[in-house]
Parts: C-alpha cells; structure tokens; sequence
C-alpha cells in the first residue's frame, strides 16, 4: 500500500484519522502504532517482524545505557551493529557476494534477499536515537509504545524523511490539533500526491519508452535524461510532501526535506536542499565524527569521500549508487578548493547551467543498471554510438510531453509559489475561497488517474 493508492486514500487514511480522533489523547500512540503495523505489514507482512525485533533492540540498548552509564560506549557500539547488521544483511549481502566472485573468480551462490521497504530510513532513525541518547541530547525512552510509534510511524516510515527523536520527543506525548494545522496538512498532502502522479508518473510512462525504443537518437537521449531528473525530484519531493502533510494531520512537525534543488547556484548549496535530513544525518554522525574539516587537508578530504560513498551505497547496492555518490563527493572538494568563489562571481543563470548539468548526468549515472548502460546513456547524451541526431519518433515524444516538461520545470523552482503568495496578499478573500476549489480539482484529477492508471510504486522504496 502505498500513499498514491485508492485503497490508502479512501479505505486506510479516513478510518485510521477517524479512530485517531475519536479516543482519548493516552490512546492515540497506539492507534498510531497499531496502524502503523497494519501500513507495513499490508505491503511486507513477513518483514514485520524483523521491523519489530529492531525497535525492541534499540529500546533495550537505550534502557540499559540509562542503567549502566558507565558502559555507555559499547551499549550504543552493540545497538548500533545490530541494526546495521539487519540493514547490510538484507541490502548488501548479494552485492558484496557478486564483487568476491567477480575479484577472485568465486562461484558463491547469490541469496536473491528481498529487500525490506524503508529499513534504510528505519535503521537511521534508530541509530540517530541511540547516538542522541549516548551524547546526552535526549533522554532514554521508557515507553516502548512511544519509541516504536517514533520509528514505525507510517507517513514516513516507508521513504523519509528521515525524521530524529528529539525533533518530535515532546509530541510523542503532547501534540496540537488545530484545524489550520490539519486542513495545512490535507493541502501539503495533495500537493505531493499530484507531485507524484501527475507528474513522476507521467514522466515514468515517457521513460519506459525510452527504454523501449529501438532506435535513440542524440535528441531522445536528453529527453531522457532530463526527464530521469524531474521524475526523481517528484516523486521524491512529492512523498515527502505527503509524509509531511500526513504528520500535520495526526498533529506532528515533521522537517522539510526539499528547497528547490534545482535553483541551486553550486553543487553545494544542491545538498543543502536536496533530501535534507539524509544530508544533516550523514553530516552529524558520519562526517563530523570523522573530524569534518577540522583536520589536515588529507583527512578532511577522506572524510568526504567516505561520506559520500556511503550517501551513494546508502541508496543501493550497486557500483552506479557509489559512483553517483563519489562524483558529488569529488565536485565537492573541488567547490571547496576554489570553485565555489568562482560559481558566486559569474552570472547566475552560468552558475545554474553548470549545477543543471552536473545533476543531470549525476542522475543518468544514478538510473543506469550496470556500467554498460550508464557508458552507453551518457555516451548517447554527446553523440557517441549513435548515428542520429534526432528522428519522428524522437520529435513525437519532444512534443507531446512538451507541457509536462514546461509545466514540471515551472513547478521545480518557486516562481508559482511566490505568484501564489502575491496572490495572497493582494487580492486574500478571492484566493482563500479559489484554492480550496483548486485543490479539490487536483484531487479529483489525480484520483481520476488513479483509476485509470496502473500501480506505480515510490521510487525510493527500493533504497
């Protein structure tokens, strides 16, 4: 199940909110738990258990560390392999398998593991915890209930964001419900799901022709790649929206995730908008540990790269997530080293072109399956192995998704929701009774969609 679903629209979310609000607020943790199991255990019921297993072993871990203060260390040490233990067992064990055979000609048999959906946004939550919990930043959670509620949550358990602890510690126990905050949150949520399906969705369909095609041409090739680039944004974004959106309705404030990315001016200031709280974790708990930039060059510069092949392997398990993750790790210290005085002082649409493209090809490494199809799909981008610069079939597709494209770009940078804040302020009576109309028309499109369409799954649920 997943929120883009007629079945979580219409059956699962109105049932869950209705249980949630009718019982007392000392009940309204377990409804959250219980139909968070009943949200994972519907789309991985024999994966539920392992979820489980987890929160109870880093609740165990967080109440001996309150207990045993002196052996702190190796508490946190012993919760923090264990749930890494689940995470690299299940996502990396056959990868792992395939580079031994491969580098020393072995013949091991693969284990072909499904992969649990979002244990690598549950692992992280939990670790955040029990590191938090060992520095002293928040107290130990005594209450089983309340800190399998906090990992197991379902508007974000499945792809992010990647909610900490201490963010929603004290609404574990106390949250507001408002009705501005919950009609904000039914807004943000069918923004994000349009996000998803009438956009994400729309540009899969144009990929999977891509893919398809038995001829491609230099122009179908960077139809491709920039349409890879919106599809992931959107999809991506629009969960979290959703997520976000979800939280606001059961009286929770979850961080943002995205800031527009793609009006970034240098790559680094992309990652301080692109999927935020995976970048503010990994600075936290990887790269800071290591030192930062508080160190010699030499190790300054390792810490990056280990952060950043780890932010690659993170998302999967192959060599085109490591390679994408080593390219902005790269791109990085070369920023550092000097490039980011350059980006500020030309002009900025030179500095936007310059990041654009570096995405752009960051994501053709990103999607590519093995190192044939990346070579081949950058390769194609410039002409190499491919006779035509363009064709009717390329043309064809140029044009028909033309306003996706206008439409997808617009929607990725703030300019309509600045329109829309002007709006606001000028003429306020007319917009407050249009955006309600509006929205519901979005709704109505998407679930249109819905019907006619077929299961299109988050794209994140595979990291």
């Amino acid at each position: 199940m997943v929120f883009s679903s007629l079945t979580f629209i219409f059956y699962f979310l109105p049932i869950v909110l209705i249980l949630y609000y009718i019982v007392p607020n000392k009940f309204k943790n377990i409804i959250l738990f219980l139909s968070s199991l009943a949200f994972y255990f519907f789309a991985e019921p024999k994966f539920g258990i392992l979820m489980i297993v987890s929160i109870l072993s880093t609740y165990i871990h967080g109440i001996l560390m309150d207990k045993h203060k002196e052996h702190k260390k190796i508490i946190t040490i012993s919760s923090v392999i264990i749930s890494l233990s689940f995470l690299v067992f299940f996502k990396y064990t056959d990868f792992i398998i395939e580079n031994v055979n491969m580098l020393f000609n072995g013949e091991f048999d693969l284990l072909n593991l499904a992969l649990p959906i979002g244990i690598s946004f549950y692992t992280f939550k939990m670790i955040s915890y029990i590191v938090d919990v060992y520095k002293n930043k928040v107290k130990p959670q005594k209450s089983f209930l309340k800190l399998a509620t906090y990992v197991s949550l379902f508007p974000q358990l499945m792809a992010g964001p990647i909610v900490r602890y201490s963010t929603i510690e004290k609404e574990l126990d106390d949250r507001e419900y408002t009705f501005s905050k919950f009609s904000n949150g039914v807004r943000r949520f069918i923004i994000g799901l349009s996000k998803k399906v009438l956009i994400a969705d729309v540009l899969g369909d144009l990929i999977s022709s891509f893919n398809m095609a038995s001829e491609k041409t230099v122009l179908f090739y960077w139809i491709y790649a920039v349409a890879i680039t919106l599809q992931i944004y959107f999809d991506f974004s629009g969960y979290s929206d959703m997520a976000i959106g979800l939280g606001k309705m059961f009286g929770f404030n979850f961080p943002e995730n995205f800031n527009y990315p793609y009006i970034s001016r240098s790559v680094t200031d992309f990652w301080r908008r692109w999927h935020i709280t995976l970048g503010t974790w990994f600075r936290d708990y990887v790269y800071i540990p290591l030192g930062g930039n508080r160190v010699g060059k030499i190790k300054w510069l390792r810490n990056i790269l280990i952060v950043w092949m780890l932010t690659g392997l993170w998302h999967g398990a192959a060599w085109n997530f490591i390679l994408w993750g080593l390219l902005y790790g790269v791109l990085l210290v070369i920023e550092k080293l000097g490039l980011l005085k350059i980006l500020e002082k030309i002009p900025a649409f030179l500095s936007r072109i310059y990041v654009m493209f570096v995405v752009i090809i960051g994501f053709v490494i990103f999607s590519g399956e093995g190192v044939e199809q990346i070579l081949e799909n950058i390769g194609g981008l410039f002409g190499i192995g491919v006779d035509k610069l363009t064709n009717a079939e390329s043309m064809y597709y140029l044009v028909n998704y033309a306003s996706i494209f206008v439409i997808s770009i617009l929607a990725s940078t703030p300019i309509l929701k600045n329109i829309v804040k002007k709006l606001k302020e000028k003429i306020p009576r007319i917009i407050n009774i249009f955006e309600p109309l509006a929205l519901s028309l979005l709704l109505i499109i998407c679930v249109s969609y819905l019907v006619d369409g077929s299961f299109s799954p988050f794209l994140y649920f595979r990291f």
